[in-house]
């Protein structure tokens, strides 16, 4: 299904989008690019978001580290002699 929708863009760019493509061509352009930015922006917002993950995981297992490096540290000492 397809919506007519009006659009106003600056006159650069219209230039610059009937530099790149035949007449009669434009929705089916600004389709493609449209849908193009939306993939790539959440692509962008998932890399953010498993980053943050991964930082808060990060800082979690650092934590247990601490907590039980000392305790580790003991039962190896323990088990070289």
């Amino acid at each position: 299904m397809h919506r007519r929708i009006n659009i106003t863009l600056p006159d650069e760019t219209i230039q610059l989008i009937d530099q790149v493509i035949e007449k009669g061509d434009r929705s089916r352009f600004i389709n493609e690019a449209v849908q193009y930015y939306i993939a790539e922006k959440a692509l962008i917002n998932l890399r953010e978001q498993l980053k943050e993950g991964a930082i808060q995981r990060a800082e979690r297992d650092l934590g247990l580290v601490e907590e039980w490096f000392d305790l580790e540290e003991e039962l190896w000492h323990k088990n070289e002699t």
